[in-house]
């Protein structure tokens, strides 16, 4: 189970701790090149919203993946950060707490 939310009512959970996934994911210079392009004209650059889409992705199955390590069957407030490592080049973070109900 995966929420968003903060807070369960009504349901008992343990806390099990704080579950992280990281990915930095880049654009070959083909594409770097197109996305400089479509920058110039407008509109959406496809190039890097499919790299932010398979890093976000990414880094939520790391996340999945610790919390399993720890036995949870849950991860609430879940929340994504991102940042720019260099030109073309985006690194995702997700992060939650691991819980089991």
């Amino acid at each position: 189970m995966l929420l968003t939310t903060t807070v369960l009512m009504n349901v008992d959970y343990e806390v099990l701790g704080v579950v992280i996934g990281n990915k930095v994911r880049a654009v070959h210079l083909g594409k770097d090149i197109m996305a400089f392009l479509k920058n110039l004209v407008g509109g959406e650059v496809k190039e890097y919203s499919e790299l932010l889409k398979k890093a976000r992705q990414a880094a939520m199955d790391e996340m999945v993946e610790e919390a399993k390590k720890l036995e949870a069957n849950g991860i609430m407030g879940i929340q994504f950060a991102s940042s720019q490592v260099a030109s073309g080049m985006a690194e995702i973070i997700a992060y939650g707490t691991a819980i089991k109900i």
